[in-house]
């Protein structure tokens, strides 16, 4: 079963086990808008093998937005989100209000 949430007026699919965390949004053809993937303890991410580009919020332990990193780009090897984030919010690029 796919746990979906709202977290900053996001519809998430919630990637909690390692091969969801892994693959992420790799393979995808697309996000519609306000709908995402929140990455559960995380705090780094590639985008290695993505088709399009994401904004990405990192979050603390208790949801509150630590960094935005705006239109990350397919291959980007690696996005760090800081010593506090512990989970990732990805979504379509331009399409989210955080």
């Amino acid at each position: 079963m796919t746990t979906v949430v709202t977290i900053l007026g996001v519809h998430a699919y919630v990637a909690e086990g390692f091969f969801p965390r892994l693959l992420g949004l790799m393979f995808r053809r697309d996000l519609q808008a306000g709908e995402g993937l929140l990455i559960t303890r995380c705090n780094a991410i590639h985008t290695c093998f993505m088709r399009f580009p994401i904004d990405v919020a990192f979050l603390d332990r208790d949801g509150a937005v630590v960094r935005i990193v705006r239109n990350v780009r397919p291959w980007r090897l690696f996005v760090f989100g800081g010593r506090n984030a512990c989970q990732v919010l990805e979504v379509r690029a331009g399409t989210a209000a955080f």
